[in-house]
């Protein structure tokens, strides 16, 4: 099987497509909205990781969305750059405006075909439906001759009408035919069947990508995704550390590794470079103000420690005996110690260099180096995470429009805690001194009185970034808001400071998505 794509040419038959729609489905998760700048820097650790498409976005969903997508669009390179669009007119030719500018383009577009979503959601016939593949399609082809075409909910569609609705889509001009478990509710089998099904009926799906997009409800996306090779399927639909509607999508991560790991069962080939595996991971967590659990495949704390004696004695004898992949294969490194108060400015972009941030540009270079001398300061020994953290924590926060400047605090067992902080609101540093039942709720409440909002604070907590006393503190917060939540992350090796910088992450955010308005019926 030897597919001829307009933006892959001559596809090797085992070539596997990584489409990470992060930005989009992953974004539709709550509280996991992200910025115009915070896209664009996840955009492009993605394209710098080596994904082959990238969705960069729902363009009629809202003013923000549209930017983001043609934003991305103008200076991301590499990725085929998609926009997603339902089936109606003007959700097409708003994502072709948004994606003009891009080297590599695609539009996806989708409609439901089960027959739960169509009497449902759409409130139409299977031939109506069947109309609007062949009309949607049709159009997305003024646009780019890169068009994929989705039958939302398509593992609990009738078959042989998901095999009349897929031959629409390929005589109307499409190049990637999607099938996705949109609600989790396949197994391996029947992904495997299905695909194999479109390939054996369906007259032209030999000269298509066939793809797969599968969320985890039953905890079996990644199972499901590589099972869909098996049967023909030549595009994984996945997200950075899974997230997604719900409980999430297929994990880029896991995905690639164990197509890596386990060749002998997985023979297949993708550009993806696994040593920026969880710096990309992070990236995502710290912009997002969700970490991923301890024991998280690949990318958890915890997924190459070992406690248990036996397994220690193993390890120190070969690697290999509760090991299937090396942690510098997905770029975990050992802990450093060199890094210290007496470090360089030229050291310090050396050690970037090695933890995998050459990109970094030169204002986060110097504001970042700033941090790391206070940091030295008060530290005796700087750790790679405390470097990661701090970077991270720089990079993301560097476009906010709430930014932190000082925090002075007052605390004891005798008198009421005292916060005086001072914030930049869109340039203008005001000050505000509160005082709370805790040092914490002092500084909260001096935020609001610097800022008035009507969110509630619905989660506080305090992890350690490494080990010791005098450990980086990384606090998270998460605010709602008329329905809406999102969660915010901070640093510092002041508790309380760390815990101002992650309610005015999270504060920054909620600003952000109260302009935000998508419409019903989102694809997954």
């Amino acid at each position: 099987m030897t597919i001829n794509h307009p933006n892959f040419g001559k596809m090797d038959e085992n070539r596997v497509v990584i489409f990470d729609t992060t930005l989009r489905d992953g974004e539709q998760s709550p509280g996991f909205s992200m910025n115009l700048n915070e896209k664009i820097r996840m955009a492009e650790a993605l394209a710098a990781l080596g994904v082959d498409v990238l969705e960069a976005g729902f363009p009629i969903a809202s003013p923000g969305d549209f930017e983001s997508v043609q934003r991305i669009a103008e200076t991301v390179k590499g990725p085929v750059i998609t926009g997603l669009s339902r089936s109606a007119p003007n959700d097409i030719i708003r994502a072709g405006e948004a994606i003009r500018a891009a080297e590599r383009k695609r539009i996806h577009t989708f409609i439901s075909t089960s027959p739960l979503h169509m009497k449902y959601k759409l409130k139409m016939e299977p031939e109506v439906v069947l109309e609007h593949v062949t009309k949607s399609v049709t159009l997305a082809r003024q646009y780019t001759d890169d068009v994929e075409w989705s039958a939302e909910d398509g593992t609990r569609t009738d078959m042989e009408f998901l095999l009349r609705c897929v031959e629409a889509a390929i005589k109307a001009g499409a190049t990637t035919i999607n099938i996705p478990d949109t609600v989790g509710y396949a197994v391996p089998e029947d992904m495997e069947r299905i695909f194999s099904t479109v390939l054996e009926k369906v007259p032209g799906a030999d000269q298509v990508i066939l793809s797969t997009h599968c969320h985890n409800d039953l905890g079996l996306a990644v199972a499901n995704a590589l099972a869909s090779l098996r049967g023909g399927a030549r595009q994984i639909e996945c997200t950075i550390n899974g997230i997604g509607e719900r409980a999430g999508n297929a994990s880029l991560e896991e995905v690639v590794m164990a197509i890596r790991t386990r060749q002998d069962n997985n023979p297949y080939i993708n550009g993806i470079e696994t040593t920026r595996l969880l710096r990309t991971s992070k990236l995502l967590s710290t912009i997002t103000g969700f970490d991923v659990q301890p024991n998280k495949a690949i990318v958890g704390r915890n997924a190459f420690a070992h406690e248990s004696g036996i397994h220690q004695d193993g390890m120190l004898k070969n690697a290999a005996t509760y090991e299937i992949m090396t942690p510098e294969s997905v770029g975990w490194q050992k802990t450093s110690l060199v890094m210290g108060k007496h470090s360089g400015r030229a050291a310090f972009r050396d050690k970037l260099n090695a933890l995998g941030y050459g990109d970094i540009g030169d204002n986060a270079l110097n504001d970042a180096f700033t941090r790391f001398k206070i940091l030295a300061d008060r530290k005796k020994v700087v750790y790679d995470e405390d470097i990661v953290a701090l970077v991270d924590d720089e990079v993301v926060r560097s476009h906010e429009a709430i930014k932190f400047v000082s925090l002075e605090v007052w605390a004891g067992s005798k008198d009421k805690p005292r916060a005086v902080l001072e914030l930049e609101v869109n340039g203008v540093v005001k000050t505000a001194d509160e005082r709370g039942d805790g040092p914490v709720d002092a500084a909260f409440n001096a935020i609001r009185a610097i800022f008035p909002h009507t969110a509630e604070l619905q989660l506080f907590s305090v992890g350690a970034v490494t080990e010791g006393t005098d450990a980086q503190a990384r606090c998270t917060v998460r605010l709602a808001e008329d329905g809406k939540s999102v969660d915010g992350q901070g640093a510092d090796t002041d508790t309380i400071v760390a815990a101002v910088r992650a309610y005015i992450h999270a504060l920054n955010k909620l600003v952000t998505k109260r302009t935000r308005h998508a419409p019903e019926a989102l694809s997954a």
